[in-house]
């Protein structure tokens, strides 16, 4: 019988499994939908225990039927980060997991940080200014702000590499994922930047680093009776989903790009004369040795999802079909996506969202087209970014959730003037997780690409004038709001008991 692999990833909105040959064709997959805990302002969690842990056990055991009396060679899990969990010595969460950029809760920390070390000493040692997206100050948040967790934290995790010690004991995180640790990786040296990890966690245990696809262990016994899979079974480090996505659709060339549409909108791009650029996160790729520059927005399909709720839950489909039928340029309708916050550029958790423009002519497809077209404003500023720092980008993949939402891929072309290639899976990182148990199993060689380009989005010119005018209003839109809208965040934090938000779409 043919070897079959497994890989599973832990999402903001959902937990999504595949079982695939050593080819790359996709035996069986599966899906679990969660949400984030929003429990105030400011700060996002998710459950380590019921679904970083339960879904991945869940998911796996139902790919394990299908696998029947086939060997399962590997398994890989990735997912959403870089979050942090804290756990004692019996790997028993302390508290929920702090999720990656969307929970902006260490503002302070930050600020201490960065005047401690400098700012200048952070982007040149780690690649990446200090930010809600760093791990280093939600520790010390954690450190500072729950003393009685923080006496009995013996090590800390992000969601795949929790995942990882519950499935082989193993105490490890890859090198991607502690990349983006900022400030307690150092990118030159490879490794754990020990001096400020010690001002920082004190005398708290750090995990052993390995590479993405590296083999840290074995099912042990318990886990295998738990999912389903054969005890001994090689388990791979795993990584942040963003780049097992962008490894799962072939963006590994200096110059690739991948342009995930999800929650949140990612962006992964493969360099090799990459700068550190503030702006941006510069982290390793899950493949050894190789550089990435990164940005992402903290909402995107989690707006559009939002516009859903607010409008009565109508159908997806007909809210693209009326967004299709608007003009471009919603009729002079602009919308800041700054729902929580915003990551690249911006990197200010004060931020919020702005509708401008609004008349009583416009309706509910005007308002769905204008958050499509704010989301698409926003990739055209980040990829103006990455442009700067790592060259252009000479080959642009699509992938994500939301390349099945509608008219949003075509926007976002004709805003930005690229081209975008739409590979035949789109199931994202669990695919690049089984590609890496594939390839880290032995089960094929380590330059195993799966991805099957099947499609094209090419910008429409003649929109591209009535959207250079736009823009430009956009990036003048922020700053004109800005002391307004911080106050107003400063109220809105002030209410220690918000409303959830919807479902997220990834």
């Amino acid at each position: 019988m043919a070897a079959l692999v497994v890989g599973v990833d832990v999402g903001t909105g959902s937990s999504k499994g595949v079982l695939a040959t050593a080819d790359g064709e996709v035996i069986a997959k599966t899906m679990r939908r969660h949400q984030m805990s929003l429990p105030q302002a400011g700060h996002a969690e998710m459950d380590a225990e019921t679904i970083w842990w339960g879904e991945v056990v869940s998911i796996c055991r139902e790919l394990a039927l299908h696998a029947r009396d086939h060997t399962i060679a590997g398994l890989c899990v990735s997912g959403i980060g870089p979050c942090v969990l804290v756990t004692d010595d019996d790997l028993n969460p302390l508290r929920p997991g702090i999720l990656y950029g969307i929970d902006s809760r260490a503002s302070a920390e930050i600020e201490e940080l960065t005047d401690r070390f400098g700012a200048a000493e952070i982007l040149d040692r780690a690649g990446s200014d200090l930010s809600s997206q760093a791990v280093g100050p939600k520790l010390l948040w954690l450190r500072r702000h729950e003393p009685e967790v923080w006496s009995r934290t013996r090590r800390w995790f992000g969601s795949s590499s929790y995942v990882v010690a519950r499935l082989t004991g193993e105490y490890i995180l890859d090198h991607h994922t502690a990349s983006q640790c900022t400030p307690l990786y150092d990118l030159a040296a490879k490794g754990w930047a020990t001096d400020w990890v010690e001002e920082i966690l004190g005398d708290i245990e750090m995990p052993r680093l390995a590479w993405s696809g590296d083999v840290v262990g074995a099912l042990h016994a318990d886990a295998a009776t738990a999912t389903g899979l054969p005890v001994g079974t090689p388990v791979m480090a795993g990584a942040v989903d963003a780049w097992a996505e962008a490894f799962s659709c072939g963006v590994r060339q200096p110059g690739d790009l991948m342009l995930m549409y999800g929650s949140t909108m990612f962006f992964v791009q493969i360099g090799h004369d990459l700068k550190a650029s503030p702006p941006l996160w510069t982290a390793m790729s899950v493949q050894p040795e190789v550089m990435t520059l990164a940005g992402g927005m903290a909402t995107s399909g989690s707006l559009l999802s939002w516009v859903q709720e607010l409008t009565g839950n109508v159908d997806i489909a007909t809210l693209a079909k009326e967004a299709e039928a608007t003009p471009p340029g919603s009729e002079g309708l602009i919308v800041l996506p700054y729902f929580a916050g915003e990551r690249t550029p911006l990197f200010d958790p004060h931020a919020r969202g702005v509708v401008a423009g609004l008349s009583l002519r416009h309706g509910r497809g005007h308002l769905y087209r204008a958050v499509y077209e704010g989301i698409a404003y926003g990739v055209r500023q980040i990829l103006e970014l990455l442009e700067d720092a790592g060259g252009p980008a000479s080959r642009v993949v699509t992938v994500g959730g939301g390349t099945r939402s509608g008219p949003w891929t075509q926007i976002v072309s004709d805003v930005t003037g690229i081209r975008q290639l739409v590979p035949e899976q789109t199931i994202g990182a669990s695919y690049g997780d089984a590609l890496l148990a594939a390839i880290g199993s032995g089960l094929v060689p380590a330059d195993t690409d799966w991805t099957r380009i099947v499609g094209e989005v090419a910008p429409i010119p003649e929109n591209r004038a009535v959207y250079d005018e736009l823009y430009g209003a956009f990036t003048e839109l922020y700053p004109a709001t800005r002391d307004q809208v911080h106050r107003l965040a400063l109220m809105q934090e002030a209410v220690t008991q918000v409303r959830p938000g919807p479902r997220p779409s990834r």
